[in-house]
């Protein structure tokens, strides 16, 4: 049978990518067919000027970006803090350190390559949000990747060259051509697009509905 393709463009200091995570996860949990979906993670990076290093808090960058106060800055994180916790998440966002992530990124591809792309994403993903690691420092990348079973010493040598560069400019470039400005974004089938962190019963419903019109159901 042929399976359900879903590609999921998102950035691993995106706190709503993690949310949408967790939401898509609990629709496709409800899902029948859930046997037949295969999921695809998609690079995309927030700010791919971001600097690797920074001295600078979650909300003084929030504040710098978005033109606003660093209250209302702090406000935003304890709303998303809360949306998270309805998800089952722990964002500490006062212990969260900003930083480049094209790198994190590359050890995702690596880690596709040794079937363990799913692992490394959501490792990242709590690494930043619930551990305040610092995930743009590549002694951190190398430490992650090997809880995940990864040989230390190739993720070392890896991230010291260019090797999935390609691969992460490549996911980003298609998702200009798609027109993804913002994410999380899922594109399921190769045809449908959803955009944001939706409530798991509409994500449910639009894989039931895909699947209603996919040449294999």
């Amino acid at each position: 049978m042929q399976p359900l393709t879903v590609e999921i463009w998102s950035d691993v200091v995106c706190p709503w990518c993690y949310i949408g995570k967790r939401r898509f996860e609990a629709a496709l949990a409800q899902f029948a067919h859930r046997e037949h979906v295969v999921i695809t993670w998609r690079s995309f990076e927030l700010d791919p000027a971001a600097p690797r290093h920074t001295l600078d808090s979650l909300d003084e960058m929030l504040a710098r970006k978005y033109n606003v106060s660093l209250a209302q800055a702090a406000d935003m994180g304890r709303r998303v803090t809360d949306l998270a916790a309805a998800e089952g998440l722990t964002y500490r966002l006062d212990q969260a350190r900003p930083t480049n992530t094209f790198d994190a990124h590359r050890l995702i591809h690596f880690a596709a390559d040794h079937n363990l792309q799913a692992e490394a994403k959501e490792r990242l993903l709590q690494a930043y949000f619930t551990e305040g690691q610092a995930i743009g420092d590549p002694e951190t990348l190398v430490r992650l990747g090997a809880e995940l079973g990864l040989v230390a010493d190739e993720v070392r040598t890896m991230l010291a060259g260019n090797t999935y560069a390609d691969a992460v400019r490549a996911d980003e470039q298609r998702a200009a051509a798609l027109g993804i400005r913002g994410v999380p974004f899922f594109v399921i089938d190769e045809r449908y697009g959803i955009s944001g962190a939706q409530a798991a019963d509409t994500l449910r419903d639009a894989l039931e509905q895909i699947w209603a019109e996919h040449p294999a159901a």
